[in-house]
């Protein structure tokens, strides 16, 4: 079951990790499918910090390929062809993004789905037609175009992962979230969509102003404010709040804590501020206020669903800050690199 494909198409590749500078352009055959596998026409990509991580040799993982990789793991494009035993998962014509580790469908995180995430060390999506197994592949809601849909499969599924855990956020509860990057504008978009009152702290103006409109409620900025776990307590009347969205790391997480009401969640997502050792007082702060903390990974298929389900339910749209021609994408990671954005860098590969 097909429709009209060529024979060949292009990606990208960097030749040696270590540098983005020396993405290449190649034209490869359009792979031929196998049994179980899903041919997409990927119309846009969108780019992690984790991107520039794995092109500048900063990315460690076993099996990565360090040779010709095809970066980015982040797509959304349309079905072109499909397996004779995919037929009753998916048709022609199918808008689709990629499963961020394709093996993940359901459950807990164990060490079998590691080796499966695209990008690294699989390769990843960054072409103009890619092969996927028909259980790697999640259908777009119907509100979305590609450029935006293209944002959800990394930073989109982290965020929504991290509200459902621990009970997950509830109407009426409240949320801070570090930060204005690409898992915190979507957590702060997933909270106020579920009916959450949601704090957000940033070290821009510009930023906050942008947060203020997506409906945060109350937004801090921590230059201004360095002791900003306090003026959160102020804010929740000394109560705490229920979850933290922590990002900044050895720099940040005492001061969550400090937010956080007893029998909180602290979400472990990121470690930016990583230029300070962990405070001593944490372990007594987590066990004095009994706060539930753990690390969150990327969420498996059922979550990516459930996620697209509130997404369509209350019409959320990502944050796209620019979106680059294929042609470009060197560009785009010196964009992104700079961290001039606010919302997703986008590279647009078809219309």
């Amino acid at each position: 079951m097909t429709t009209s494909v060529p024979s060949t198409a292009r990606s990208y590749v960097l030749p040696q990790l270590g540098l983005f500078d020396n993405l290449t352009v190649v034209q490869r055959p359009v792979p031929s499918l196998s049994p179980g596998q899903v041919l997409v026409k990927v119309h846009a990509v969108s780019l992690q910090f984790r991107d520039l991580m794995v092109a500048t040799g900063q990315y460690f993982l076993p099996g990565l390929i360090k040779e010709n990789l095809t970066p980015c793991s982040d797509m959304a494009g349309e079905v072109v062809a499909v397996a004779d035993d995919a037929k009753q998962r998916w048709s022609l014509g199918d808008r689709v993004c990629a499963n961020f580790t394709p093996d993940y469908q359901a459950g807990e995180p164990h060490p079998g789905i590691i080796h499966s995430s695209l990008g690294a060390p699989q390769q990843g999506v960054l072409a103009e037609y890619v092969v996927l197994p028909a259980f790697g592949l999640v259908k777009i809601p119907d509100n979305l175009s590609y450029e935006e849909a293209s944002t959800l499969p990394c930073a989109a599924v982290t965020a929504y992962t991290a509200l459902q855990r621990c009970g997950g956020v509830k109407s009426g509860e409240t949320v801070l979230v570090q930060g204005t990057g690409g898992v915190s504008i979507f957590a702060l978009q997933f909270a106020v969509a579920s009916g959450a009152t949601v704090i957000v702290t940033s070290s821009s103006d510009r930023k906050l102003e942008l947060a203020t409109k997506l409906g945060a409620k109350h937004v801090i900025n921590y230059n201004t404010t360095p002791n900003w776990d306090e003026t959160v307590n102020e804010l929740t009347n000394g109560r705490g709040v229920d979850h933290v969205i922590e990002v900044g790391g050895p720099a940040t997480v005492a001061r969550s804590l400090k937010s956080t009401r007893i029998g909180g969640a602290v979400h472990l997502i990121g470690f930016l501020a990583h230029d300070k050792e962990y405070d001593s007082n944490i372990i007594p702060l987590i066990l004095g206020k009994a706060i539930k903390m753990e690390g969150t990974w990327v969420g498996p298929a059922t979550m990516f669903e459930a996620m697209n389900r509130l997404i369509a339910t209350h019409d959320v749209h990502p944050v796209v800050d620019k979106v680059f021609p294929f042609e470009e994408a060197i560009q785009a990671y010196k964009y992104l690199e700079s961290q001039a954005h606010i919302g997703k860098v986008v590279i647009r590969v078809s219309v």
